[in-house]
């Protein structure tokens, strides 16, 4: 039975701790049997969880309601699940793409792995404790997996006809764009992970994003035919900007959750330069704030609000980085734009001194810094006005920034809100 998550404050919103808050926070869009889910909930422990697949060696902020989800489920005494999809990897997802995913070779995949684990740390607390995560993978059973057996075991479950009708598959198909046949297998693997996680592990709830509908229920039902268990599945809805834009994207690309793909003082101004009009539901998805708090938050008006998106910036950071990187990363964007102060704690760019012993061409040093894509890119920034040195304005592209410059560190800005400490060492 299909439910949709009722209105804040309706009669029949959920009572257990967990479905409660995920639906006043906005993680609910689709609940397969929010009752019966609801009442499991206040009966005792239920396992629940949300596979990722390895396509990066981290993961962005497009997963980070995943992960919060996730974090929300511990907070209230259930016990979260990470699936590391190192089998349906191999696959790849073609849910809404529109084209294939490249396919990864194993030392690719596993490389992978090794790098999303560290995502989920400062999240997610792993142990073996009734409520601590752990962390399987879906390699240990697809891998192992003969064709004739999955075709006579679980193929004969599966209703061509009724895959044909998802819209991950629609979507593909009505652009008349083609569908592999190993892409089309990727929901049956996905239905034999749930099955495989509640055989081994009791897992009774699988959560993704609502792209995943289709697979999620088709799990469901391969585990009412072949084994007559009652399992459940929720969807959240997929995130975007107030103006549109895709969540987890920025101007200079994904917005990564490790500071070596991204540094911390871009992920606090990610979060600082959100819409105003999203404020309030960022923070109720990306932060554990009290729901009474975000409320007055995002009632403030004009200025004010600038107040709340630092909060927002602070609280978000901090979960993925700790309290002091985010108080840091705060104290450096107050002192870089508000008062002209110090670039010592931007993020720091380094280039051999030798590279630099004639000194630099500006437009080459900003697309060196990470300023810009290409050093077009970087003329075209300088020609706009748009780029600034040590805080001064440059007009001339090629103007030279000298090796005792660059010894010391010198700053670099594009625009506004981008900066960078460079040093030739």
């Amino acid at each position: 039975m299909l439910t949709r998550p009722p209105e804040k404050g309706h009669a029949s919103m959920p009572t257990s701790e967990f479905l409660h808050e995920a639906t006043e926070r906005g993680f609910v869009f689709q609940c397969t049997d929010t009752e019966a889910l609801d009442a499991a909930l206040r009966a005792g422990t239920v396992s629940g969880y949300i596979g990722f697949d390895a396509t990066a060696n981290s993961l962005h902020v497009g997963s980070l309601v995943q992960i919060m989800l996730l974090r929300l489920m511990q907070r209230t005494g259930q016990r979260p699940v990470t699936l590391m999809g190192g089998g349906t990897t191999r696959i790849g997802d073609p849910s809404f793409r529109d084209e294939a995913r490249q396919l990864l070779s194993d030392e690719q995949i596993n490389a992978n792995l090794a790098g999303i684990r560290r995502c989920f740390d400062p999240f997610i607390r792993f142990g073996d404790g009734p409520t601590d995560s752990f962390m399987p993978n879906s390699a240990e059973w697809l891998d192992k997996l003969g064709y004739i057996e999955l075709l006579r075991e679980v193929g004969v479950h599966f209703s061509v006809n009724r895959m044909l009708s998802f819209d991950s598959v629609k979507s593909r198909l009505d652009r008349d764009q083609g569908l592999t046949f190993l892409e089309f297998n990727y929901s049956i693997l996905q239905s034999y992970d749930f099955r495989e996680l509640n055989r081994r592990y009791g897992v009774t709830l699988q959560m993704g994003g609502s792209d995943q509908w289709g697979n999620i229920v088709s799990g469901i039902d391969l585990c009412r035919r072949t084994d007559g268990k009652q399992v459940f599945g929720l969807t959240t809805p997929l995130i975007a900007t107030a103006s549109g834009a895709k969540m987890g994207k920025s101007a200079q690309g994904a917005v990564w959750l490790t500071a070596d793909r991204l540094p911390v003082f871009d992920y606090w101004q990610f979060w600082r330069n959100t819409e105003d009009a999203d404020v309030g539901r960022f923070l109720r998805l990306f932060t554990d704030m009290p729901l009474a708090e975000i409320a007055r938050l995002e009632a403030l008006q004009g200025a004010e609000i600038n107040e709340a998106k630092k909060i927002l910036a602070t609280e978000a950071a901090a979960l993925a980085h700790g309290r002091a990187n985010a108080e840091t990363a705060a104290e450096t964007a107050r002192q870089t734009f508000e008062t002209g102060g110090g670039a010592e704690d931007l993020p720091r760019v380094t280039i051999p001194a030798a590279d630099a012993a004639e000194g630099i061409p500006a437009f080459r040093l900003f697309a060196l810094a990470g300023l810009a894509a290409s050093n077009a890119e970087a003329r075209r920034l300088i020609r706009g006005g748009g780029a600034r040195v040590a805080d001064a304005l440059v007009s001339d592209e090629a103007m030279l920034v000298s090796a005792a410059q660059l010894a010391d560190g010198v700053k670099l800005s594009a625009g506004r809100k981008l900066h960078r400490l460079v040093q030739a060492v």
